[in-house]
């Protein structure tokens, strides 16, 4: 019996390349559907030990996953109602707010025409120009879709979570019974790793946003910045986009703090804060909790992020990182596809040992001459 003949390596790189196209487009096109149903995945996954508890204590499996449901439930609208006091304490103060932006709008075009020669009149059509840009922009199809999007998400991802986890055992056995009986023992490997990366993944970025969020109210609380836990909750929550959520929460809050009191140490310590708190989530939160067992390279995880912005927005570059992990642990376990697990992973060769790019040593040959004398 002749064996099979391999097929050429640039024919697996194509159809690699073609299935990574069609994923992209399906993607793109379904991401109304495709979004709610991932993060409802990602929340069921965690929630799957509480039910499991509860089932353990004998309540019925349809009871069980509903109290896990009204748990998460409850949490979501208590950290929604604490922010909504701050909230409502903050729009008492927008009119202070605007004036302290007025003054410095005024102070910036005098500035403007002293330094750079630029009259008023020119300013203001400048300003009138990206004013209308601006107002284009939200009349625009695609900013009612930005806004009423989440409320459908926040409708469908309740009911996504509940058939999910009502139906786990079908999607599995589904999963498993759609490869072939000899891959089955690592089809249920491979099941049981995404599993618990994506539930490390979520317990540790509870974790870390809780730590974050921590970390930044009580810097502004001993700055003295006003609406401390506010701004420091809202950044912990933005932090949760991966390199980018980061640099957006700074600046509200600097623009936020500097309409209220616009000193420049205050400023600079509001920085010094974020970027402290930055330091240690990078440095010390995310590797010990987030990383342990996503292993994902920093190049591959901005790129990710930012096609997952492209390709679904802000909710794309939540979920790529996760996506990102679970692609890992499937390349890693399939033969064709482990040169894609090494490009995600974060093991460089001389970390693994390898010799790979190693030059050997040469020699060096003494050349010993005897001179008779």
């Amino acid at each position: 019996m002749s064996a099979e003949p391999l097929r050429p390596h640039y024919h697996q790189f194509s159809h690699s390349l073609l299935a990574l196209a069609i994923i992209t487009v399906g993607i793109y096109l379904g991401q109304d559907i495709l979004v709610p149903l991932a993060m409802s995945g990602l929340i069921a996954v965690l929630l799957r030990p509480v039910e499991n508890r509860l089932i353990r204590w004998g309540i019925h499996k349809v009871i069980a996953i509903s109290l896990a449901l009204l748990f998460a439930i409850i949490i979501v609208a208590g950290i929604a109602i604490a922010l909504s006091m701050q909230l409502s304490d903050f729009t008492d103060d927008l009119p202070k707010i605007r004036q302290n932006l007025t003054d410095f709008f005024s102070d910036a075009k005098q500035w403007i025409r002293r330094e750079y020669n630029v009259s008023y009149r020119q300013q203001e059509k400048y300003l009138q120009k990206a004013q209308a840009q601006t107002l284009d922009s939200l009349q625009s199809t695609d900013t009612l879709g930005f806004i009423t999007g989440p409320l459908g998400t926040l409708t469908l991802v309740p009911i996504y979570v509940f058939l999910l986890l009502y139906y786990r055992t079908m999607l599995l056995h589904f999963v498993v019974v759609l490869f072939a009986e000899k891959h089955t023992d690592r089809v249920r490997e491979v099941l049981g790793e995404v599993k618990a990366v994506v539930q490390s993944y979520m317990v540790g970025l509870l974790i870390e946003t809780a730590c974050v969020a921590a970390l930044n109210s009580v810097g502004l609380l001993i700055l003295g910045v006003q609406y401390s836990i506010l701004l420091g909750i809202m950044a912990a929550i933005l932090n949760l986009v991966p390199y980018i959520g980061g640099l957006v929460a700074t600046v509200l809050t600097v623009i936020v703090t500097f309409s209220n009191n616009p000193e420049p140490s205050l400023i600079v310590g509001v920085i010094g804060v974020f970027l402290f708190v930055q330091f240690v989530d990078n440095n010390v939160l995310v590797p010990l909790i987030v990383a342990s067992k996503v292993r994902v390279n920093a190049l591959v995880s901005i790129v990710g992020v930012l096609i997952g912005g492209a390709l679904a927005g802000v909710s794309g570059m939540f979920l790529s990182i996760p996506a990102i992990a679970i692609l890992k642990v499937i390349f890693d376990r399939v033969d064709g596809l482990r040169p894609w697990g090494v490009l995600l992973g974060d093991q460089t060769p001389e970390e693994a040992g390898s010799n790979l790019f190693r030059l050997p040593r040469r020699r060096r040959k003494v050349v010993v001459t005897e001179t008779n004398a």
